[in-house]
């Protein structure tokens, strides 16, 4: 269990932050950047979740979790991925249980026939900001992960949420009925 006493330290006032093996790093680094990110995503989503109401918003409440998870995830640095009582990594299973969800949430759905505009209804597009940010945290993970070790069931994680979140604001978009689809070049 966790608990903050105290939300101010000063130790980061000299422009690192600490990391879950007691080792410190600066609050620029590629580490820093991707756990930052992962937050963002993480309260982009909560954004989100205030206008949800019934089994979406448990799921929601569910992957806020999985998040702060991935976040303790990429706070420990080192290339052994196995989850212990002391070191909070995550797992395939949490990917699994998205891929469901996804899966689920699919077969309501038409296919698409065309890319979708980000929007259709308020909650569709605060799910997408969420899709947007989320993919923000992807690509600074996979940047963390061509310089130092990143477990792959996190990078598995935060891809597969970044789908669940545009299928999940394609059902909110009235299972897809107000989704504005893309015309390309219909500008010109």
């Amino acid at each position: 269990m966790v608990k903050l006493n105290k939300i101010y330290t000063r130790t980061g006032d000299d422009g690192t932050t600490g990391l879950v093996d007691g080792s410190r790093c600066p609050k620029y680094a590629a580490r820093i950047h991707a756990m930052g990110t992962v937050d963002e995503a993480n309260s982009a989503i909560g954004l989100a979740a205030t206008k949800m109401a019934g089994a979406p918003g448990a799921e929601i409440t569910r992957i806020q979790n999985d998040l702060f998870d991935l976040g303790a995830d990429l706070a420990t640095p080192g290339d052994d991925f196995t989850p212990s009582d002391m070191v909070l990594r995550m797992v395939a299973s949490q990917t699994e249980w998205l891929e469901q969800r996804i899966d689920a949430l699919n077969e309501k759905l038409q296919p698409l026939t065309s890319f979708i505009l980000p929007g259709g209804s308020e909650l569709a597009a605060r799910l997408h900001i969420a899709r947007a940010v989320t993919r923000a945290a992807e690509r600074a993970m996979v940047a963390l992960a061509a310089q130092d070790a990143v477990n792959p069931a996190a990078l598995s994680y935060i891809n597969r949420l970044s789908d669940y979140l545009f299928v999940l604001a394609r059902v909110v978009n009235d299972n897809g009925r107000m989704d504005v689809k893309w015309v390309p070049g219909q500008n010109r």
